[in-house]
């Protein structure tokens, strides 16, 4: 009975204490937070781009990483090869890191990291700005590997740097479909 009654005491209490109006800020006090607020972050990134981390590699405030990818395929349907062009059009120079190949079948997608060619290890690649790189794929060997990839229309490559940003990518279709996707 003791319970049941502390109970219902401190249920009544609970609700008159949060029964009254209450009463939000006004808007004046809001606009002044949020005048605070950006004049703080804009300060933050003043301050982030004034950084220096060492002498030797400064890095300007509008610097930008950008890559232009151009992915070619020797024949229309059915290539044996692609060629895969990358030029660093941004303002720095940028560490590539091993190019993603994906198989594509709407549904099903196939992932393969593409080392270099020719027994030859590339990646990670360190490319000057203005600079372009040139890959050759043999599709031949991943055909292959896996019989079911001649089936799949469509072959994209994704190009990371070394820190795992996603800078672009392109995709080609290799053999006809009915839907583009």
């Amino acid at each position: 009975m003791k319970r049941f009654v502390l109970s219902v005491l401190l249920l009544c209490c609970y609700l008159i204490s949060f029964g009254q109006n209450e009463i939000g800020p006004e808007g004046k006090k809001l606009i002044w937070v949020l005048l605070i607020l950006i004049v703080s972050g804009v300060f933050f990134f003043i301050l982030r781009g004034k950084r220096i981390k060492t002498p030797s590699r400064k890095r300007s405030f509008f610097s930008w990483q950008k890559v232009t990818i151009k992915l070619e395929k020797d024949r229309n349907y059915y290539p044996d090869y692609l060629t895969l062009k990358i030029k660093n059009s941004g303002n720095t120079d940028i560490d590539l890191d091993r190019p993603l190949l994906v198989f594509d079948n709407f549904w099903l997608k196939r992932k393969f990291r593409l080392n270099g060619s020719d027994n030859r290890l590339f990646y990670p690649l360190y490319l000057e700005k203005g600079k372009t790189h040139t890959l050759n794929i043999d599709l031949y060997k991943f055909y292959g590997h896996d019989k079911k990839l001649k089936k799949y229309p469509k072959v994209r490559i994704s190009i990371f740097n070394v820190k795992g940003k996603q800078l672009g990518s392109k995709a080609v279709f290799v053999r006809k479909t009915l839907i583009k996707f």
